[in-house]
């Protein structure tokens, strides 16, 4: 964007105009994605086990987002040194949310996958905002017919429940889920924490399907660069993060908070360094849930890391040619 353009343009400031995801273009038609990165909301919490909201997570991250959108054609980043995301370089879409049927987890998961699957299709990057972390399921599930993938998974809960009273597609259950798949080669557990996240059976099964599992104070102990050395070379990523991994101290609007979580750049630092060792291919965030939030803070966090991630994957790779 030239300086011309950007002083006689509208100034479009955050609360004007569509809320899209970071003011981005919406794209409608599934057909016509033509992107680097393409938004899609899952507006489904019919998995969660207590306070339910999170569909309304993907409206509140859009609006969060709009933040981050005064349009200075790209994210300088002082400390970095680095513009992130120019608009000349890296486009970015909103191509709306999946259908979700009520009481039918089976069919709002099929759209889901149906979605991720167009997205990819169009060889763009998918960016799920949830709903809760069931979402997860069908997501990682639409990456069956491309290269293998490791998982990353930030979370308070290992997530690693096989069946419980016939439920196998909840929120608990998507990390067992995804072990299942072909094409999930391994996964790297961090935040996993304290009471209420799994059973020791769970622990075992998660561990005996290639999960390294991190606490948060093994995340500190080791320090950003030990971790990184834990986790596979050169090979593709999907991220998937649960807000509640984070401390509810920074983002409380979440179903199942767990004190002793991460602070922001505990993480952010973590996936900075992740894109020099390999793709990351896809990314959902999971378990934001407004209504226990009237601040907005937990949907401000969501947006905002969302965002540097984007910027640091697009800034290691080259984006598509127009």
């Amino acid at each position: 964007m030239s300086q011309n353009s950007y002083e006689t343009g509208r100034l479009n400031l955050p609360f004007v105009g569509h809320c899209t995801f970071g003011k981005y273009p919406p794209c409608l038609d599934w057909e016509a994605i033509d992107a680097d990165v393409a938004v899609l909301g899952v507006p489904f919490d019919m998995g969660t086990q207590y306070r339910a909201g999170a569909r309304f997570g993907p409206r509140a991250i859009r609006e969060a987002s709009t933040l981050f959108s005064f349009g200075h054609g790209g994210a300088y980043d002082f400390e970095d040194d680095a513009v992130y995301l120019p608009v000349d370089k890296v486009r970015i879409v909103d191509v709306g949310d999946a259908d979700i049927i009520h009481t039918d987890t089976n069919k709002s998961h099929d759209n889901a996958e149906f979605a991720v699957r167009k997205i990819l299709k169009a060889g763009a990057l998918p960016v799920v905002l949830g709903g809760d972390h069931a979402v997860h399921i069908p997501c990682i599930r639409a990456f069956a017919d491309e290269a293998p993938v490791h998982l990353i998974h930030i979370d308070a809960h290992l997530d690693f429940v096989d069946e419980r009273h016939g439920v196998r597609y909840g929120h608990g259950n998507p990390l067992r889920r995804a072990s299942e798949m072909r094409h999930v080669t391994g996964m790297t557990q961090m935040g996993i924490r304290n009471v209420s996240s799994s059973n020791k059976r769970d622990y075992a099964a998660a561990r005996a399907a290639g999960s390294d599992i991190l606490s948060v104070r093994d995340v500190r102990r080791l320090g950003t660069q030990g971790v990184l050395d834990r986790i596979p070379d050169g090979v593709r990523y999907y991220a998937t993060i649960d807000v509640d991994g984070f401390d509810p101290s920074i983002a409380p609007g979440t179903g199942t908070p767990s004190h002793g979580g991460f602070l922001y750049y505990e993480v952010l630092e973590i996936f900075q360094g992740l894109v020099k060792k390999g793709d990351i291919v896809g990314i959902d965030f999971v378990e934001v849930a407004p209504d226990y939030d009237h601040s907005g803070i937990t949907a401000f966090l969501a947006a905002q890391f969302l965002m540097n991630l984007l910027g640091f994957i697009f800034h290691e790779k080259a984006p598509r040619k127009p």
